[in-house]
């Protein structure tokens, strides 16, 4: 069973349909999938052809965006906004559009496609297939520059606490960087797939939603390009605080290596004068131990100025 089926009307209004046709009388009919549906392979394969089937059927998709005889093969991925997963984690929609018929085949909920379906519900569907392709493709590209400002926003929180020498967590600093490279992985071709889509020569995509369709491109491109200066970005965070790290603990090595120059003398005369045995000077003379402390005084004294004047310090 599919999860919503509409016959979609010129005017935007929607009816459920009563027959199991893969088109109705209204200007497009629209099914939409669960892949997991124990009986999407047997109506893909009775309904359409195998390469769009398939393509429908496919468990792992990169987003693609094909001509199939008059018919648009068309992958897409959106941003993850499930309950309990990352939003790098990007969620994908399959589509076969033919005609007056409108196929989405989804794994996991693609909030996108959820907002479309409340669009048929309340009676404002979109008016073609055409617009259908346009209102998803908004909606996704609208929460994907959401994502790419909200880890702009982050980046500038990091390199403000670098300034202020108050270095971020490296943890939360590495997953940033592995969710710029996610995105990017999908939204490259994804950028691809969307020129490719405003450009190509199908009835089903006429020169006023293929303008549409451009600019919304160009929004795609544009995260692109903010994704890689980001990742940019955080690679000199990630590289001015590994360098800091570094600069911390030369400073500490740097402290005990001055520290053991200082008193190595002095744990030499203590271990010395500490040897249980006969013959040991001062031993019988009251002021000894007091000639041994001040001793030990001025041997660290000298061996303060000594590094000094060598400008170890």
């Amino acid at each position: 069973m599919p999860i919503c089926v509409f016959d979609i009307f010129p005017d935007g209004s929607t009816k459920v349909p009563d027959d199991t046709a893969l088109t109705g009388p209204g200007t497009y009919r629209w099914w939409h999938y669960d892949l997991s549906d124990a009986n999407l392979t047997d109506w893909a394969t009775t309904h359409l052809p195998s390469i769009p089937s398939g393509a429908l059927l496919q468990p792992e998709t990169r987003p693609r965006c094909d001509r199939y005889e008059n018919g648009l093969i068309l992958n897409l991925r959106g941003i993850n906004m499930n309950a309990g997963q990352h939003a790098d984690q990007m969620v994908s929609v399959r589509m076969w559009v033919e005609g007056d018929v409108i196929i989405t085949v989804r794994l996991r909920k693609v909030f996108a496609i959820d907002e479309i379906s409340q669009m048929a519900i309340a009676q404002t569907a979109p008016l073609t297939t055409a617009a259908f392709i346009e209102a998803l493709v908004s909606h996704l590209t609208t929460r994907v520059q959401e994502e790419v400002t909200r880890i702009s926003k982050l980046t500038e929180f990091y390199e403000a606490d670098l300034e202020e020498d108050t270095t971020p967590l490296p943890k939360a600093l590495s997953e940033t960087r592995r969710s710029v490279i996610k995105l990017r992985r999908y939204l490259e071709p994804q950028k691809q797939a969307l020129v490719t889509l405003s450009t190509i020569d199908l009835p089903i995509v006429p020169e006023p939603d293929a303008l549409k369709l451009r600019e919304l491109a160009n929004r795609t491109t544009i995260a692109v390009e903010e994704l890689d200066a980001l990742q940019e970005r955080l690679i000199a965070v990630q590289d001015d605080h590994d360098l800091d790290v570094a600069r911390r603990q030369a400073r500490h090595g740097y402290v005990l290596s001055i520290a053991a120059a200082i008193f190595l003398p002095l744990g030499f005369l203590t271990g010395l004068f500490g040897v249980n045995i006969g013959g040991m000077p001062g031993i019988d003379n009251p002021w000894a131990f007091a000639i041994l402390c001040l001793s030990m005084v001025g041997l660290a004294a000298l061996m303060y100025f000594a590094l000094k004047a060598l400008r170890w310090l």
